[in-house]
């Protein structure tokens, strides 16, 4: 295939691909492989047809077709990076994943020994691909291909959850449900959610006799140590709303808050531990059940976990005092196979290369900045700026990612 016959391809899956608004959720958010093979193949026209750009480039490639498309599938580089700005601004992305939002932490107090550690959310608004704040929800994930969000309402629990179109901006419709809702999180393909119930507001803390941010000084805001109010969890059919609701009452060695996820098939639940083994799995009924092979040594706290052909795990923290860097290990055996840089492994961009917190060199924890790292190399491509201090108003924020 010649360099014409590569661009006239392309073009031709774009225009072919490009998902309608029309059709219903279950549509949107199932089409990630085909948004990845578009971006495939506009990459190969790009470069046989030697378009010199920057390392961030922005190359735009419309179908022609007068209809709304997404800010995340406009922009088809392979590195989006702004690291000038943090909290960032514009659109960051890198490979198959993008950051779909961030959030900020502040804490509203309820009376003068308890209060509620909120979170603020700027999510990617696909009309301009800027991030907008918004205090409309406590909690919110978002789907593969970054058309659609689930949100739950300020006051936690609550008792339905929001379908929002990300284009839009508007709540779909309301998946009503029967015990209070604290955390949600998708299945890898989309098509499911995982919805944490709890009895009381996870977020909730209280005044305690502690230096929790090391000032010096003590009478911190903490969360409640040794309980937790989680109940159990849904899982619910995203296209038709249906849910099933599974109780799990131990809440030995569990966090405060400590939501479910879906593990890399979507066909089982997980939830961390504050002790060994780190992670405990479920069925869908509650039921606990072993590790899947593939993810018997992943840790809950390491966000990155399997790479997406699954041969690959992230690990924890392995660096040395002088340095910032962490581990990549075999999934079977557990055994180390490379060190990457980064303090934090937050998600694979694709099958080598991931994106991480790094630290400052001759800094600290608190003064790092989301990069992309490959396996095998010394390379680091900054995405963002750095984060200062420990707080919101110093400059922390926490990224949400999703596949684009």
């Amino acid at each position: 295939m010649n360099v014409e016959e590569l661009v006239r391809e392309s073009l031709r899956e774009q225009a072919v691909e490009q998902p309608a608004l029309g059709p219903g959720f279950a549509d949107r958010v199932l089409t990630t492989r085909r948004r990845r093979r578009t971006r495939t193949f506009a990459s190969v026209a790009a470069a046989t047809a030697a378009v010199v750009a920057v390392a961030v480039a922005v190359p735009l490639l419309h179908s022609g077709e007068d209809r709304a498309r997404l800010a995340s599938e406009m922009n088809l580089s392979d590195i989006i990076a702004h690291p000038g700005q943090t909290p960032p601004r514009d659109l960051i992305a890198a490979g198959d994943t993008a950051l779909a939002a961030y959030y900020t932490r502040h804490n509203v107090e309820q009376t003068a020994t308890r209060a509620v550690a909120t979170r603020t959310y700027h999510l990617l608004d696909q009309k301009t691909g800027k991030y907008v704040k918004t205090t409309k929800w406590s909690v919110l994930a978002v789907a593969p291909g970054m058309r659609t969000a689930a949100v739950l309402e300020n006051e936690l629990p609550t008792r339905r959850i929001g379908v929002l179109d990300l284009l839009t901006g508007k709540v779909e419709r309301w998946i009503p449900v029967d015990r209070g809702v604290a955390g949600i999180e998708f299945s890898p393909d989309g098509s499911k959610l995982v919805a944490t119930t709890y009895a009381k507001n996870p977020d909730l803390i209280y005044k305690a006799d502690y230096d929790s941010d090391g000032d010096g000084k003590k009478n911190d805001w903490m969360p409640r140590f040794g309980e937790s109010d989680r109940t159990g969890f849904y899982v619910i059919d995203v296209a038709s709303g249906k849910a099933s609701w599974a109780k799990v009452a131990e809440t030995k060695d569990v966090n405060v808050r400590q939501d479910f996820a879906f593990d890399a098939d979507g066909k089982l639940v997980y939830s961390g531990l504050t002790t060994e083994p780190n992670d405990q799995y479920y069925d869908f009924e509650g039921h606990k059940v072993d590790k899947p092979a593939k993810e018997k040594y992943l840790h809950w706290f390491v966000d990155a976990r399997l790479s997406p052909n699954g041969k690959l795990a992230a690990g924890d923290f392995a660096g040395g005092a002088k340095t910032t860097a962490s581990a990549i290990n075999d999934p079977d055996t557990g055994k180390r196979l490379y060190k990457v840089h980064g303090q934090q492994l937050l998600a694979w961009a694709d099958d080598k290369r991931l994106i991480a917190w790094d630290i400052a060199p001759g800094t600290n924890e608190f003064h790092n900045r989301l990069v992309l790292v490959t396996i095998g190399s010394d390379k680091v491509v900054p995405l963002s700026g750095f984060r200062k201090g420990n707080d919101g108003a110093g400059g922390r924020w926490t990224p949400v990612f999703a596949e684009r």
